[in-house]
């Protein structure tokens, strides 16, 4: 299976880092849920089999790493933002204020971030952001794998409270039998209006 590479991290080890905070979320496209993001930070100088971009693991094998991770980790923090503030303040900000919400939930503070395509604006630790991070950083990696099996958890809860919309299958995320239950059953407390209003009948 192989494992995203320790490229950056090494660096930052050699030059004196040792917390160093892998930053991912999960989430940003879908109608309906929360984003997620996770901060993990690994052990010092260690690979991991397995722990590669999320999206390209399956389910079961993501539940799987996710487990080794929870083990092994030094530290996760998880920050989530439910969807009526992700209409408030818009996605991209959602987003970064989960990842915040992550590092600040980190039972070990960072003293570096690596973080997937964003910057942290309110978050005063050195950090850099990385494109793609989730296929050439594991600590990234290890990030997207967490903050995906804890929104997908989630999701599965939303789904037994709502199973009109089918959220075990889709997760939220734009599929037709989820923009046909929209048109159906209207939205539901879950949605995020400023997604999913177009799917609305009038």
């Amino acid at each position: 299976m192989g494992h995203a590479p320790l490229t950056k991290e090494r660096e930052l080890w050699s030059a004196g880092y040792k917390a160093i905070g892998g930053i991912d979320e999960a989430g940003r496209g879908p109608l309906a849920g929360p984003v997620v993001a996770a901060c993990v930070i690994m052990p010092e100088d260690r690979a991991f089999d397995g722990i590669y971009d999320s999206k390209k693991l399956t389910p079961k094998r993501r539940e799987t790493i996710y487990n080794i991770i929870k083990q092994e980790a030094c530290a996760i923090g998880i920050g989530r933002v439910d969807a009526k503030i992700i209409d408030e303040i818009n996605i991209l900000n959602a987003t970064r204020k989960a990842m915040e919400l992550a590092v600040k939930s980190c039972k070990i503070k960072p003293d570096y971030l690596l973080v997937d395509a964003m910057e942290l604006h309110n978050i005063y630790i050195p950090q850099i952001s990385i494109v793609k991070g989730d296929i050439l950083s594991q600590s990234i990696a290890a990030a997207s794998i967490v903050a995906k099996v804890v929104r997908d958890r989630e999701m599965m809860y939303w789904h037994r409270i709502y199973p009109q919309y089918g959220f075990d299958r889709h997760k939220g995320y734009g599929t037709k039998a989820h923009i046909n239950a929209i048109g159906k059953y209207g939205m539901c407390p879950i949605h995020r209006n400023s997604f999913s209003q177009k799917f609305v009948k009038r």
